[in-house]
């Protein structure tokens, strides 16, 4: 707490509140419901603000913690805390919020409570997400994590495309049984701690599990935790996703309305990574070491794979969603490559994936609502008659190439240079991605925005000021973030190094080439 104030609480429990005032106003109050939700998701911005400033990047690893009992014969407590890696997560959400709130302005209709059953759900997704990055509960955290799939489903199935049905039952099934063998893991832990001596009883609290792991004390057969390993991995490599769990992503993303879609890939997803590298790693320091090599190996794949067939696509949308496939390779490479570039790249990588995503995806769908179409070929010369339009177009597109000076290139940077030094053929492969990604959005943009004006689109709006104030905050942070990056590195970085002492990780020493016996 600071000043007495339990801020961590407020962060989420403002939104999960909210959400239940806006479901309950009246049929008739569509507009309130709108503006309530959107001045909520300010508070939340603000509650953020106060977090990040007041946060000391040199003192204690988890700070404005919260600490209470919740069910001790379960050893289980309301434990939260925030670190340098959740408060980048956070900050990244509490932005995206209310400019997706924006976005999705006429998403839901004005038919009925449409309107107010999707601006419930999107802030009782980000209430979850919030609480899921701060928990240093196990069991918390995997009640939430688990939670946060409910208003998903309903924001993807009630809201967009024609298949959107079919896509919400997909993601739903995929996730619902990662977390069904995590809740096996999460259970395991329990039992493990429980026969421990490290402790009295079983718990579930963080970061009295991970003391018990670095000094030696936990006392659990090596196969037992690699298991548990697995349990928890499987659950996060759904979620994230990470190749060959990815299936459930494109159809999800297309189908969803744009606003849903970059909630679902920008905040959502990015818990899957963020468990990886707080749970996985801390709880689990040997197996994860022991199966390094193996989720290294799928996220170079799943960064090719998604770019090659980005490439192939017909659809804008879907293409944009492979791309994110690529991007979450990039994201779990650098943090199982375990080393300070790595990791710090890799949560560096999710705030600014998180950024350029929403920028693409929701330029793309103002587009794409203008025309009634997804195709790539309907398009054609919209450069012509929506200048503002192709030029954000561009900028997003070029940071989602990771073009130098745009916020994702010092990240995928970062990345590349911690495989390097630990898997320098994996490195090469991954860096094949520059190219394809080249190829996907440039091409991409010469066939829609370049060129004779296609049939039907002379009549294209440019973008209009509720649009703009959505697109220019996205457009100014890839720029700024992509010029000056410190900010967020600051607070990053210690956190890394917490993560890697916990682990007994260390960055391999530099290589230095020999001289001849002549010089």
């Amino acid at each position: 707490m600071v000043n007495g104030m339990p801020w961590l609480t407020m962060l989420w429990a403002v939104p999960m509140v909210g959400a239940a005032v806006v479901i309950l106003l009246p049929a008739a109050a569509r507009h309130l419901a709108k503006y309530l939700a959107l001045v909520l998701s300010l508070v939340v911005l603000a509650i953020t603000v106060l977090l990040a400033v007041t946060f000391d990047p040199a003192g204690a690893q988890y700070q404005f913690v919260e600490d209470h009992a919740w069910i001790p014969s379960f050893g289980t407590g309301y434990i939260l805390g925030l670190d340098g890696i959740a408060l980048a997560l956070v900050v990244l959400t509490a932005v995206l919020v209310p400019l997706l709130i924006v976005a999705g302005w006429n998403d839901a209709g004005d038919h009925g409570r449409s309107a107010h059953a999707y601006l419930a759900l999107i802030l009782a997704v980000e209430g979850m997400v919030l609480i899921s990055l701060t928990a240093l509960d196990v069991l918390l955290f995997y009640v939430f994590f688990e939670a946060m799939l409910i208003p998903m489903y309903f924001l993807i199935g009630g809201f967009g495309g024609a298949h959107r049905s079919a896509a919400a039952v997909k993601f739903l099934l995929y996730n619902l049984f990662g977390g069904l063998i995590m809740l096996a893991a999460v259970i395991g832990l329990y039992v493990v701690t429980a026969k421990s001596d490290a402790f009295p009883t079983g718990t579930f609290d963080f970061r009295a599990i991970v003391a018990a792991v670095a000094n030696g004390s936990l006392n659990v057969d090596p196969a037992v935790l690699n298991a548990l390993f697995l349990g928890f991995m499987f659950a996060f490599a759904v979620k994230a996703p990470l190749w060959p769990f990815h299936r459930w992503l494109p159809d999800a993303a297309v189908e969803s309305t744009p606003a849903t879609a970059v909630l679902m890939m920008a905040v959502v997803d990015k818990v899957g990574t963020f468990g990886m590298l707080r749970y996985c790693l801390q709880l689990f320091p040997d197996a994860s070491t022991t199966f390094r090599p193996f989720v290294i190996t799928l996220a170079v794949i799943g960064i090719v794979y998604g770019a090659i067939v980005a490439i192939g696509q017909t659809d804008v949308m879907r293409l944009i969603s492979y791309t994110s496939i690529s991007h979450f390779g990039f994201i779990i490479l650098g943090i199982f490559v375990m080393t300070t570039q790595g990791q710090t790249g890799s949560t560096l990588y999710m705030v600014n994936h998180g950024i350029s995503t929403a920028a693409l995806f929701l330029i793309a769908g103002f587009l794409v609502s203008r025309r009634g179409s997804r195709a790539i070929a309907a398009f054609g010369g919209v450069q012509k008659v929506a200048p503002v339009l192709a030029g954000t177009f561009l900028v997003a597109g070029l940071a989602t190439l990771s073009l130098p000076g745009l916020a994702p290139f010092i990240s995928e940077f970062l990345v590349l240079l911690g495989t390097f030094t630990t898997y320098p053929a994996l490195a090469v492969l991954a860096s094949s991605a520059l190219v394809l990604s080249a190829i996907y959005i440039l091409w991409m943009y010469q066939r829609m925005m370049t060129g004779p004006v296609a049939v039907d689109n002379e009549t294209l709006r440019d973008l209009v000021p509720r649009e703009l104030l959505v697109v220019a905050p996205l457009i100014a942070l890839l720029l700024v973030l992509g010029i000056y990056p410190k900010p967020v590195l600051d607070v990053v970085d210690p956190a890394v190094g917490h993560t890697l002492t916990t682990i007994g990780q260390q960055d391999p020493a530099p290589r230095v080439a020999e001289g001849r016996p002549d010089q």
